[in-house]
């Protein structure tokens, strides 16, 4: 069975073996779908540096540094192959998943899907990916270049529903088939933990250094779809206890803010549902962005007038608004519209530093942005000006939920109706999480995890 890297060199790739690592490394760019390319998951490029952008005050409006830790330098074009990986890779450590035995089965709205279809063939399964039906094309595009096979469910976006009953579906069909569940399996919260947590940890340090901010980052921005991503602030919390953790969702399926449900238009967050793997009771706000802002955003910065406009009106340097217009994607401008909305909430100054994430990149919404212009036509100057001014500078203080008491066991409790009711979980499995010691096991696997590996890799080394 293939393997890849360990929790640790996902963190700090230089401890993989040198050889394998410059194999890597060549193969990101000859030969992407080498399983070599496994060891290339980390948050750092083939120089050490971590994937971020700090984001220009004339573009955010605000003193505090926003920073934007971005996806697209993973194989596969988005972070979700490191959570994809590291479900598999814990399952296939316990003899849970053999490629001579399983056909694997992927529930996704999107990257997710398209990380576990490179992930699962890079590792020889046969895998199917299951996703809504009406998501972006390139999204179907990717995962069947990579050899998976798709089962598109109804519905879109928040239709996860859909999802988990054909997926029921297809575990009570065959007994080989085994079902990597973003929204349940704790692989993928250690992901974000472990790796992108303490990639944070450091970077704030490295900023330090470069004069941004005071060596703490004061606060962590996360869209909620699996809920894995916004892990990383559990970590960022043990390191500095005044950190804030704020989450996400669509105003048009505010799900943890008022029990709201509906179709939205920020592809990969907005599920409908609470997830198993969202440790709710250490999030300190819930703010719900505006879909079409989100969109409206990106367009913006996929548009030749709106990057003219950043240019000419807003004073950006042209070479870094092409850089960006690259690496960002529509849930990634929702999360930037958050961390906007988090420095004018709490009132951060040039001394904060604020850090979001952005999961994928323009290369999956081009037939999105497309079927803008055709249906509203192309921007002009007036327009771009307008939504600059209006999406980013006038972000505002509304749509925000502080964290109380009360409010985290109203998050809590929504997770019943999915996982308890519907999912086979006991109430003894839920009530269990509200104890932090319970995410601190979790959090401690992943020492025991690497051990598993390391012997793996041995007994093999002796077998040759």
């Amino acid at each position: 069975m293939i393997t890849g890297p360990t929790f640790e060199e996902m963190l700090h790739p230089h401890k993989i073996d040198p050889a394998i690592r410059a194999d890597a490394i060549r193969a990101l760019d000859e030969d992407p779908l080498n399983p070599l390319n496994l060891f290339n998951i980390t948050w750092r490029d083939r120089n050490d540096k971590v994937f971020h952008v700090v984001l220009p005050k004339e573009l955010t409006g605000v003193d505090a540094n926003i920073v934007v830790l971005y996806g697209m330098g993973f194989p596969s074009g988005s972070h979700k192959v490191g959570a994809a990986y590291s479900v598999l890779i814990e399952q296939q450590l316990i003899g849970e998943a053999d490629p001579d035995i399983h056909t694997l089965v992927w529930p996704s709205t999107g990257n997710y899907g398209i990380g576990g279809a490179f992930i699962g063939c890079r590792m020889e399964y046969d895998s199917i990916v299951v996703l809504p039906e009406e998501m972006s094309q390139e999204r179907f595009d990717r995962i069947t270049s990579y050899g998976a096979k798709i089962i598109r469910t109804t519905g879109s976006e928040s239709n996860v529903k859909e999802i988990y009953d054909e997926v029921n579906r297809l575990r009570n069909s065959d007994d080989k088939i085994r079902i990597l569940n973003q929204f349940e399996v704790m692989g993928n919260y250690r992901f974000h933990y472990h790796v992108t947590g303490n990639t944070l940890v450091e970077l704030a340090g490295e900023l330090k250094e470069q004069g941004i901010g005071s060596g703490k980052i004061s606060a962590y921005i996360s869209a909620m779809g699996s809920a894995g991503t916004i892990a990383a602030g559990d970590r960022l919390k043990q390191e500095w206890h005044d950190h804030k953790i704020v989450g996400l969702e669509p105003i048009q399926c505010p799900t943890l803010y008022n029990n709201g449900y509906g179709a939205h238009e920020i592809q990969g967050i907005g599920d409908k549902h609470v997830t198993w793997i969202h440790n709710v009771n250490n999030m300190d706000a819930l703010m719900a962005i505006d879909d079409m802002d989100s969109v409206n955003g990106l367009r913006v910065l996929a548009e030749e007038a709106g990057r003219k406009t950043l240019v000419d009106r807003f004073g950006l340097e042209e070479g870094y608004v092409d850089c960006i217009a690259e690496m960002l994607g529509i849930s990634g401008i929702c999360n930037i519209i958050g961390a906007i909305k988090t420095a004018k909430y709490y009132n951060m100054s040039s001394d904060d530093v604020i850090v979001t994430v952005a999961t994928d990149s323009m290369e999956r919404y081009h037939s999105v942005m497309d079927n803008m212009r055709e249906q509203h036509g192309a921007l002009d100057e007036a327009q771009a000006t307008a939504h600059v001014d209006g999406i980013f500078h006038r972000a505002g203080t509304d749509w925000v939920m502080e964290g109380t008491r009360e409010a985290r066991e109203r998050w809590h409790n929504l997770k019943y109706y999915t996982w308890v009711e519907q999912q086979g979980k006991t109430v003894e499995e839920l009530d269990a999480q509200r104890d932090p010691e319970w995410w601190i096991a979790h959090q401690e696997q992943v020492a025991e995890i690497d051990k598993r590996l390391m012997e793996e890799r041995s007994q093999r080394s002796i077998a040759k």
